[in-house]
């Protein structure tokens, strides 16, 4: 459904009359007064918000399709007992880039032009996103909560329109790096990265969180998101006799290197690899007696951790998943993460000073300490000036038996590691 300015309701004219008013379709706004005036409400009205989300359904990252299950059913859920965001019901449009750039750009397109959405929220991987902020930009689009963990959405200045969610690469690689230095102070680390700015960024914060220690990268293997197999890159990798293993990958590639690792004969290194290729879907189909041990970290609950067996929040989501998306598991993780996600949004669109782009951009970029109750205890939402970076704290895991166990505290990397600057 298009939205309009007919037929709005007089609570929209009050919003109008506090913030500012609806635009007309070309970005520039109507406001006639207000502390809002002239500010973008495309998209939204005193009834619904229509958000627009972007997922290799299809493709070699086709895993990470279970994220919108999840946030579809949180959404479907908040509409229909809690009367959605502020009174207004969520249309969360899918689209399907299949990891692939040019894709994710004529998605981002249809979205905003034809679909008028209000915002995109989670457009996933670094290559879509990287491919479409500049557009999202220029067009004044908020584009909230991307579904990766580049540095760039915090620090870069010059796209105040786009924004992270989870813990970036470089920070989740200062917690391995300080793991080794407690645990394995002169590790010769081997690894295999995705060659494009994800994984690229999290080696380079890897290396840089090692400069100084007697932990040494001994060998390094990159592999393109099109290469049918990474066996040829895991048998070069054993020959350094490295003693640890990072694996730097997305959810395919993940699963071959964990059963490459299975099956080398003579090599077993300590095992990392990185959160996105941590999922269960991911480690299943390895076989769990081959992946015992492995290390990795989070900052969301997992539904398979008997820990949060008797966890309100999580009883409420895996009542709520069998109510709104009846033909998914919610033991899958990524529907978790999408939960946590969308709640996240709740949280900072209720907390927007206006219902239009620019309150929801201003909301975003200054979260203090905000809960969301399927993150992990002591890890909160925290924005501000200068500090694009909404999760920065997580806790190593193992996995033991056929599920994660974390270990030790929750690591707040601004404390321990100073703030990220690149």
């Amino acid at each position: 459904m298009r939205v309009s300015a007919i037929g709005c309701s007089a609570l929209l004219l009050l919003a109008v009359a506090a913030c500012g008013g609806r635009d007309s379709g070309n970005g520039t706004g109507t406001a006639a007064s207000g502390k809002c005036q002239g500010q973008q409400t495309t998209g939204i009205t005193d009834k619904s918000i229509k958000l627009g989300g972007i997922y290799p359904l299809s493709g070699p990252a086709s895993a990470y399709g279970d994220i919108p299950k999840g946030i579809k059913a949180y959404f479907d859920y908040i509409n229909a007992e809690k009367n959605g965001i502020g009174g207004r019901k969520v249309e969360f449009v899918v689209r399907d880039d299949g990891y692939q750039p040019p894709k994710a750009v004529e998605e981002a397109r249809r979205l905003v032009e034809q679909e008028q959405v209000f915002a995109l929220f989670q457009t996933l991987g670094t290559p879509s996103t990287t491919a479409t902020w500049d557009y999202t930009n220029q067009r004044k689009v908020p584009q909230v909560f991307v579904a990766t963990g580049a540095s760039k959405w915090g620090s870069d200045t010059t796209h105040p329109w786009t924004i992270g969610w989870q813990p970036n690469y470089v920070s989740e690689a200062r917690v391995y790096a300080q793991y080794l230095k407690q645990e394995k102070p002169e590790a010769k680390v081997a690894v295999l990265f995705q060659n494009d700015d994800f994984g690229k960024d999290l080696l380079g914060g890897f290396k840089r969180a090692i400069e100084g220690t007697q932990v040494k990268v001994v060998a390094e293997q990159s592999y393109e998101v099109t290469d049918p197999s990474i066996d040829p890159q895991m048998r070069n990798l054993a020959e350094s006799e490295a003693d640890v293993f990072l694996n730097i990958t997305t959810p395919k590639f993940g699963s071959q290197a964990l059963a490459a690792d299975a099956k080398i004969s003579g090599w077993n290194p300590l095992h990392i690899v990185n959160n996105v290729a941590a999922s269960i879907t991911v480690l299943k189909p390895v076989g769990f007696e081959n992946v015992q041990g492995v290390v990795s970290s989070s900052y969301y609950k997992d539904p398979n951790d008997p820990t949060w067996a008797n966890d309100a929040e999580m009883m409420l989501y895996k009542q709520k998943m069998q109510q709104y998306a009846p033909g998914a598991d919610a033991n899958v993780p990524y529907h978790t993460f999408g939960w946590a996600a969308a709640n996240s949004f709740h949280k900072a669109m209720e907390a927007a000073a206006c219902p239009t782009r620019e309150g929801l951009r201003d909301s975003v970029r200054d979260l203090k300490g905000v809960k969301v109750d399927m993150l992990l205890p002591g890890v909160t939402l925290d924005t501000a000036r200068g500090d694009g970076f909404p999760i920065e704290s997580m806790q190593l895991m193992t996995f033991k038996g056929e599920r994660w166990e974390l270990f030790g505290q929750v690591i707040d990397t601004r404390k321990e590691f100073g703030p990220l600057t690149g």
